[in-house]
């Protein structure tokens, strides 16, 4: 498929709205981080623009906000592998991850994604910093991506398969 063994984690937000940008606060905490065959993007709003980034990896971790019935900071992994298994609710530019994901799918050039999702409360919220729940959930987060690469890394074989039970 791709760089063989590459993994791209891809935060995906609006740093300027506030939670929303939960994705992009973890790219920019990765970045300070030197991890050999890891990639981290930050990845903006998403959209197609992504697709040639997407098909040059075998293994995919996004990280990105969404609006669910959780309570604000709850994090939750899901290994989607159809545009229909993210999370109904995503946040203001799902449609473009689920279509980018649906063209994957047609070229047949799908790699493996891990989406970790973080509960927001709304998407109202400006400026760049995050509430009190997001805040204590970022080091959570990273702490878990970190964990899932280190874990691909070192017995890929045995990787977690995440159902998308949503």
């Amino acid at each position: 498929m791709g760089q063989s063994n590459k993994i791209l984690v891809l935060g995906i937000g609006n740093y300027l709205m506030g939670d929303e940008g939960i994705g992009v606060h973890l790219a920019e905490r990765l970045q300070q981080e030197l991890m050999p065959g890891v990639d981290v993007v930050d990845g903006g709003t998403g959209g197609f623009h992504l697709l040639g980034l997407f098909e040059g990896y075998d293994t995919i971790i996004l990280a990105d906000a969404t609006l669910d019935d959780n309570p604000p900071g709850t994090i939750r992994c899901i290994h989607p592998r159809f545009a229909s298994d993210f999370p109904k609710a995503m946040s203001t530019h799902d449609i473009g991850l689920k279509d980018m994901v649906g063209a994957l799918q047609l070229l047949n050039k799908m790699p493996r994604i891990f989406l970790y999702v973080v509960s927001i409360e709304s998407l109202q919220q400006q400026g760049v910093t995050l509430t009190a729940p997001l805040q204590h959930a970022l080091p959570l987060l990273k702490d878990m991506v970190l964990d899932l690469i280190s874990l691909l890394q070192h017995t890929p074989e045995h990787a977690p398969v995440f159902e998308a039970a949503l």
